[in-house]
């Protein structure tokens, strides 16, 4: 099993800060289960920002990670990988830690065993993975900081996760004078890009649950005439964990004018006929995001919403198809920015065409102008152009898409029209 050490050096630590639970108000505080500190989950469990663990999966599958991470470390000269919050942590081992003043760190040295270093409180929510670390709590009086340089003793060039608090590595720079850091996104996340089957898999059956949602939308099943944009939010929140979501990621609603902004928070604003409704909504499934966008009209589509949204359409189609293994990421982008253009519109989109998917809702590969990443078999993300009129409307058109050696491939596939509804 996890194999467990205990140090005993008993230097002191000051703990004065707490942690206060991520709360997330996309569909403000008129539903309890919205705004509490930990929010958007599925009844019984417990989140902050993410699952506590990822899903079950075999050991062998982290230990083989951990080969590949550790060859891309001498690839890249990093002696050492330091992980603490992010989802780098649970890709390589399963287990999810929360945002704690309390330090949780992963260490990989380049040759040896890993250590999860971990507050001794927080050690009983780790899964046993045989084989893949050794876990090491840390007690209340003891020093983390120079626990993890004890660990990472010798390296002279260490990378370090993305989200790592600012504050562990401001404190462990004295403890390692002369060390070399850079970002783990080098080394860990061209492993992260590249799905392999079961995350394919994963991301399709969280697209085929939001893909449920947008139908019952489209179908005029979730009434919207006469409510807030706050109030279908939820509704649309609720229903993403009733398909199986463990949380809810973001539920946008934007109404008319609202839609000009393309990450609106969901208000009071109450939808009125006649006018555009853009709903962008998803979450995590089993460890694994969904995304998707799709535009309804209360009534018929005025003949200036109709033509724009024509043009949205075809660019997000050309979109879809330009994601050829190969194909750099930043001509996907040129290709839906083409489409617009051409029709008066470019202007009006105004951001990059998608970004990469998997077990963060936004991650690499991201599909924006100089991005020369060649796509791979295996990459997920986004294509999901959009037209904003300040003051009067906005439409965004978004699927997932993985890329094959076959072609592309949309994980979603509910209706791509603008569909009236009463």
């Amino acid at each position: 099993g996890v194999r467990v050490a205990v140090w005993t050096d008993r230097s002191v630590r000051s703990a004065t800060q707490t942690w206060v639970g991520t709360t997330h108000t996309w569909a403000n505080a008129t539903h309890t289960w919205v705004n509490a500190p930990h929010t958007w989950v599925r009844s019984g469990q417990r989140s902050q920002t993410g699952d506590m663990t990822s899903p079950m999966v075999d050991s062998s599958v982290y230990l083989e990670r951990l080969a590949r991470v550790r060859d891309a470390m001498a690839t890249n000269d990093v002696d050492a990988l330091l992980l603490s919050v992010g989802h780098d942590l649970p890709y390589l081992t399963g287990y999810t830690a929360m945002p704690l003043e309390r330090l949780t760190m992963l260490v990989v040295p380049r040759d040896g065993v890993a250590t999860m270093l971990i507050p001794a409180l927080e050690a009983p929510r780790v899964r046993d993975v045989s084989g893949v670390f050794d876990l090491l709590p840390w007690g209340e009086t003891q020093d983390p900081t120079a626990i993890v340089a004890r660990l990472a003793g010798g390296a002279r060039r260490i990378a370090v996760g993305d989200q790592m608090w600012a504050r562990f590595l401001v404190e462990l720079l004295p403890e390692l004078p002369g060390v070399e850091y850079t970002r783990a996104v080098d080394v860990v996340g061209p492993l992260r890009m590249s799905k392999d089957q079961a995350e394919i898999d994963a991301l399709a059956a969280a697209g085929a649950a939001v893909d449920r949602i947008a139908g019952e939308l489209q179908r005029g099943e979730i009434p919207l005439v006469g409510r807030t944009e706050a109030e279908v939010s939820a509704h649309l929140g609720r229903r993403i964990i009733e398909e199986g979501h463990d949380k809810v990621n973001f539920a946008i609603v934007a109404a008319g004018e609202n839609a000009a902004s393309p990450h609106h928070h969901a208000g009071s604003r109450v939808i009125g006929e006649d006018e555009i409704v853009l709903c962008d909504f998803g979450g995590t499934m089993n460890g694994y995001c969904s995304d998707t966008t799709r535009c309804v009209f209360t009534g018929d589509p005025t003949a200036e919403v109709a033509e724009a949204y024509a043009v949205l359409h075809e660019a997000q189609r050309v979109g879809v198809a330009a994601g050829v293994v190969g194909t750099p990421c930043e001509e996907i982008d040129r290709a839906t920015r083409r489409v617009i253009d051409d029709a008066g519109f470019g202007d009006f989109f105004i951001h990059r065409t998608g970004h990469g998917i998997g077990m963060e809702e936004h991650e690499d590969p991201y599909i924006v102008e100089g991005n020369s990443l060649p796509l791979e078999a295996g990459h997920a993300y986004s294509v999901e152009p959009g037209i904003y009129i300040p003051g009067k409307w906005g439409m965004r058109l978004e699927d997932i898409v993985v890329a094959t050696a076959d072609g592309p491939v949309a994980l979603n596939n509910s209706d791509h029209s603008l569909v009236g509804v009463g």
